[in-house]
């Protein structure tokens, strides 16, 4: 193959790039039947019907950061991560598609008008134009995932949403999928696997059954922190700080598991975990309390009153129990940020009060990050007031390093490192054993999960799905959250990651500002903040080397054939 380079357009490139290489999520809409409605109604009927069916599209749209990239006659196609990932971008796109139907099937437009439409969704790389990624921005992506994603649309039943493979597998767990008999599409062998979209689901807990491999520090310091909250009734913020699959989830589990008491005396847990865009706003609130309570997903109404009365009774008068329960029942039915749900989370609020009075209690969210605002001025609050009657209270927030956090000033950061490699080894072997895999395969996987304990783990999946042991590829979870870490970057960082990925080795400023047409100096700056963000690493010779090899392939994927070759030309 002939490689077409560029080169006088690929050297005058600014950062960040105008176009790089990403996998994106295309959502394909079309109206079934619309050449006959058409001949059948008014000029002005048609005008009025369009403009109704696309404003509710285009507002769905924009609800999950979907940019429409055209309009096709009665057909909408929308990206979703073409600018910026969060590595949820097949799930948003899902949840569009799903909602899009919602607000469209057989529902009247104009009139006694109802329209039936189509969605295919399909996952794949394109090239994007960053600069044109905004809504209306006609050829922003081009590539064969958006061919896929308007025959998938052609072949979903009035009223369904069609995933490809790739979307199928990016939302498992998320999206509830019934798969479909494979299907032909022009032009191509073989035929083309399809899974229907049923609707969301509540993911499912990470199982956390193995032995916890490394972490002694962090747990130390954890456990220190929560036995001077318990022992001098001084109130305690704990921050886990970490890239997707450094582990904080698993190091919260076994926090779970052996802080059951404090000088003899029993500690009680509440916790709670962000899903990804939940539809409601203090959806973690409402799980706080249903631990709480002891109610479960799926409990009538009876069995809700019943678990909220047992649990609040020792807490609350009877008459002030009697006030709290409808409003705990709103909560818990609907946690949307409206005024009633907000005076649930303040008796929630007061009853954990109550109950650390009682005895040392613990408030543990992961994935904060994802919340609402309404969360973490609950947990403000929370804090505050706690601190404020002095009670043996503490809270651990799990999130991103990247993210903007507001803790409050004593709060206590504890960053999860990467595992060393002795670690990571022994992890490996015991995932492999499990698994059933060969144990010699540790020395193919050792080098490229980076320390990170959910690499490996997923690694050690995709061996068990078939991929090829002697050429591991990089799992497709893995790309996605290492994708979304990049995107979270500024554009300084991006490049020189970017431009050090696609040099390879362990790079210098010196070399990086050579190879990017910067000034001396000025990518020293961005590699000291990558180190900061954990995301590089320091060489005692001199130099800088990731510390994610996740991280160094999609970084060096994202940049184009063209500006590769220029980079490295002039480095």
């Amino acid at each position: 193959m002939t490689t077409i380079v560029d080169t006088q357009r690929a050297a005058s490139l600014t950062w960040p790039v105008p176009e790089e290489r990403r996998t994106v999520t295309v959502l394909f809409a079309d109206i079934v039947g619309s050449t006959a409605l058409v001949d059948r109604l008014d000029p002005e009927d048609v005008r009025t019907l369009q403009q109704a069916y696309f404003d509710t599209v285009a507002g769905v749209l924009r609800r999950w950061q979907g940019v429409v990239e055209k309009y096709v006659g009665d057909a909408v196609m929308a990206l979703f991560g073409a600018r910026h990932s969060d590595g949820f971008d097949a799930y948003r796109a899902v949840r569009a598609g799903l909602e899009i139907q919602a607000a469209l099937d057989r529902r009247p437009m104009v009139g006694d008008i109802a329209l039936r439409v189509r969605v295919g969704v399909a996952t794949g790389e394109v090239v994007v134009d960053l600069t044109s990624a905004v809504d209306g921005g006609h050829g922003v992506a081009s590539g064969a995932v958006i061919t896929t994603a308007a025959r998938l649309q052609e072949y979903a039943p009035p009223g369904a949403v069609a995933l490809c493979a790739s979307t199928a597998r990016a939302t498992a767990g998320l999206i509830a999928q019934r798969q479909l008999a494979p299907v032909p599409v022009a032009g191509r062998v073989p035929t083309m696997p399809v899974w229907h979209a049923v609707g969301p689901v509540r993911p499912s807990a990470d199982r956390h059954d193995g032995p916890l491999i490394g972490r002694r520090r962090e747990l130390a310091t954890v456990r220190e922190q929560l036995s001077r909250a318990a022992r001098e009734q001084s109130p305690r913020w704990v921050s886990l700080v970490g890239p997707t699959g450094s582990g904080r989830s698993r190091l919260l589990h076994e926090l779970t598991r052996s802080v059951t008491t404090v000088d003899g005396m029993p500690v009680r847990w509440c916790v709670t975990a962000c899903q990804p865009y939940p539809d409601e706003v203090l959806a973690p609130v409402a799980d706080l309390l249903r631990g709480l309570a002891g109610i479960r997903h799926g409990d009538g109404p009876a069995a809700v009153r019943d678990r909220l009365t047992d649990a609040l009774t020792p807490l609350l008068p009877p008459a002030r129990l009697a006030a709290a329960l409808p409003a705990l029942e709103r909560l818990l039915a609907n946690p949307d940020g409206s005024a009633a749900a907000l005076a649930g989370a303040a008796i929630c609020r007061d009853a954990l009060l109550l109950l650390a009075a009682d005895r040392p209690l613990i408030v543990a969210v992961d994935d904060l990050d994802r919340a609402a605002p309404a969360v973490s001025r609950f947990l403000h609050a929370l804090f505050a007031t706690a601190t404020a009657r002095r009670l043996p209270l503490a809270v651990i927030t799990l999130h991103q390093p990247q993210w903007a956090d507001t803790r409050p000033g004593p709060a206590r950061r504890v960053p999860i490192r990467p595992l060393a490699a002795v670690q990571s080894g022994r992890l490996l072997r015991l995932l492999l054993t499990r698994a059933g895999q060969p144990v010699a395969l540790v020395d193919r996987l050792l080098p490229l999960v980076g320390g990170r304990p959910g690499h490996a783990a997923t690694y050690v999946r995709s061996m068990v799905d078939g991929a090829d042991p002697a050429a591991p590829p990089l799992p497709e979870a893995v790309r996605r959250a290492v994708g979304a870490e990049l995107d979270r970057l500024d554009g300084e960082r991006r490049a020189v990651l970017m431009a050090a990925a696609t040099l390879g080795g362990v790079v210098s400023g010196t070399r990086l500002d050579r190879a990017l047409g910067w000034t001396p100096g000025r990518a020293g700056v961005a590699l000291r903040a990558l180190v900061a963000d954990g995301l590089l690493i320091p060489r005692r010779a001199g130099g800088y080397a990731f510390a994610a090899p996740a991280l160094r392939a999609v970084a060096a994927e994202r940049l184009p054939r063209a500006l590769r070759a220029v980079l490295a030309q002039r480095a």
